[in-house]
């Protein structure tokens, strides 16, 4: 009888959550790279770029799938993609300059730049990269995006033409998001996501405001809690950064 009672209340708590839309598996988008039309290495070539301050977000997943900030992990996360983007200059014929401290309006356009961008990534996944649903004016596949022109404020205060922009979140289920995923695929069949773990890089011409390139992937690998997990991670945002070196020439 007590079995029968905590089976019928997984049941309830799964088809709950299934019905609000938080609980079903996501599909992984069927395209995880795009470059702007006309764009080629050439054009950056012996260009510094500035690489703004990475927005990482680390935290748990509740039984309910909501996202709870875990500020001990997003800290250790920072610390290790800022060393591991310094060991990956070495993959690069760029080099990558750390956006220099900003204060008052300038740090808040820098941030609101910053937000935008990710906002701008999400969109790219969702209408460009998932062929199905890409909007009327993006049939063809041509990738043609922009952070807007006003983006040229963010060149002349860094003195640089170009951008890289990064953002990883990365969400840990819970024992209960677990057991909630166990539950849901036992006694429903339905898939229930444990975690979230996506990421995006693209670089931008400050100028202009384009998104000349841009890699993202919803279901990213390697635990950013870790420093092996951080290498595989970033190895992974700066797959075919346009001017990385050879895999060869990286031993």
């Amino acid at each position: 009888m007590k079995f029968a009672r905590l089976r019928a209340v997984f049941v309830a708590v799964a088809i709950t959550l299934c019905t609000f839309g938080v609980a079903v598996e996501s599909v992984s988008a069927q395209e995880k790279a795009g470059v702007r039309p006309g764009f080629e290495e050439a054009q950056i070539a012996g260009e510094k770029i500035v690489l703004f301050r990475p927005n990482v977000k680390v935290g748990s997943q509740s039984m309910a799938g909501l996202f709870e900030p875990r500020s001990e992990w997003t800290e250790d996360a920072r610390r290790l993609m800022d060393a591991e983007l310094v060991r990956a200059q070495s993959r690069l014929t760029n080099e990558l300059q750390p956006m220099p401290a900003l204060y008052g309006e300038n740090a808040q356009l820098v941030a609101e730049y910053e937000a935008l961008f990710a906002s701008v990534a999400s969109a790219v996944v969702e209408f460009q990269f998932f062929v199905g649903n890409r909007l009327p004016t993006r049939k063809k596949g041509d990738f043609d995006w922009t952070l807007g022109e006003g983006a040229e404020r963010l060149s002349e205060l860094t003195g640089a033409r170009y951008g890289l922009f990064i953002y990883t979140e990365d969400h840990y289920g819970s024992t209960g998001r677990k057991i909630l995923q166990f539950a849901a695929a036992g006694l429903l069949g339905v898939g229930v996501q444990s975690g979230v773990h996506k990421g995006y890089a693209g670089l931008v011409d400050l100028q202009t405001g384009h998104l000349l390139w841009l890699n993202a992937d919803g279901q990213m690998g390697g635990d950013v809690r870790e420093a092996d997990g951080m290498e595989k991670r970033v190895r992974q945002l700066l797959e075919d950064f346009p001017g990385s070196l050879p895999e060869a020439d990286d031993q």
